[in-house]
């Protein structure tokens, strides 16, 4: 049981910062729809970065010799239908409230697909890749534009819009509300990242770590004799 604590030692860690920032998020901050400051915005990712950082480190061999996933991906889809779907349901008039149960529900289920990628053998940095791609998907407001597009509206409210006054997650990082066209650039940008996290080569990022040393500078160390 020690050796298996030591070996998950990150995972919990990673866990409680979650749970902890998590409970601050509910319980103490009010459930705003709109984002009021890019300060709060950020914290209230902080969560879902702990969580997804606790799944890459979560030593699965343990929960598959448990057959773990018969109980894991259970209680998850019973979170989705027993808390969130109700909750759906009842604020179905409430536009805010049901706003803001949705904005918890889907990282919640990204959060639910890397848990199942993972146990089914998925290696940690991938399920990195799903996560925070998913999370810039979440975050471009493609949704934005999907539910302007993909729904009938009556005129005038068939064109989309030449500001974006609700998009306070946009407004936030441009400090005004954006134009239809500086809309179209922060959805692109982020779908491009997205692209790039999923798809860009290890090397790449190997590149930012500003702990890596250049290779010429790690090749001439080899050949350095040893001095005795």
């Amino acid at each position: 049981m020690t050796t298996l604590l030591r070996r998950n030692a990150g995972f919990l860690s990673c866990l409680l910062g979650a749970a902890l920032c998590a409970g601050i998020i509910w319980f103490a901050l009010p459930h705003d729809r709109e984002v009021k400051s890019l300060g709060i915005f950020l914290f209230k990712l902080v969560p879902f970065i702990f969580a997804a950082e606790a799944l890459a480190r979560l030593d699965f061999s343990f929960l598959r010799r448990l057959q773990a996933v018969r109980a894991l991906i259970p209680a998850c889809f019973m979170v989705y239908f027993l808390f969130f779907v109700p909750k759906i349901f009842f604020y179905a008039e409430d536009h805010p409230n049901l706003y803001y149960h949705i904005l918890t529900l889907t990282p919640f289920l990204i959060l639910s697909f890397v848990l199942t990628f993972r146990i089914g053998g998925g290696d940690a940095g991938t399920g990195r890749r799903l996560s925070y791609a998913l999370l810039l998907i979440m975050l471009s407001g493609a949704e934005d534009f999907a539910y302007l597009t993909v729904n009938t509206f009556a005129p005038p409210y068939d064109k989309i819009p030449a500001v974006w006054d609700w998009a306070s997650h946009m407004t936030v990082f441009l400090g005004h509300p954006a134009s239809k066209y500086e809309a179209f650039a922060f959805i692109a940008v982020h779908l491009v990242i997205a692209a790039l996290v999923l798809f860009a080569p290890v090397a790449w990022f190997r590149r930012l770590d500003p702990r890596r040393k250049p290779a010429a500078v790690a090749a001439g160390a080899e050949r350095e004799p040893v001095k005795v």
